[in-house]
């Protein structure tokens, strides 16, 4: 399964950004998007922002990161 996850552009040189989810750091390049800019939110797949997002949109998709983090530690878990 692949899965796009909302990161913050801390930093942009050129189409080179280094961008932050959930506290993790790595660079994703911003040809497909060239709109992007430092501070904004956007989907990054394969080592590329592929669209932007809003905030709200983004901590929910990291909630449920989290929670499915959460789930994978519970021993003796039950799905369904």
């Amino acid at each position: 399964m692949c899965l796009a996850i909302p990161a913050r552009i801390v930093e942009l040189e050129g189409d080179v950004a280094v961008v932050d989810a959930m506290g993790n750091r790595f660079k994703a390049k911003t040809t497909l998007l060239p709109e992007a800019k430092l501070g904004d939110l956007a989907l990054i797949h394969a080592g590329f922002a592929i669209s932007l997002v809003d905030e709200e949109e983004a901590r929910q998709t990291w909630q449920l990161i989290a929670e499915i983090n959460e789930f994978q530690e519970t021993r003796n878990k039950l799905s369904g």
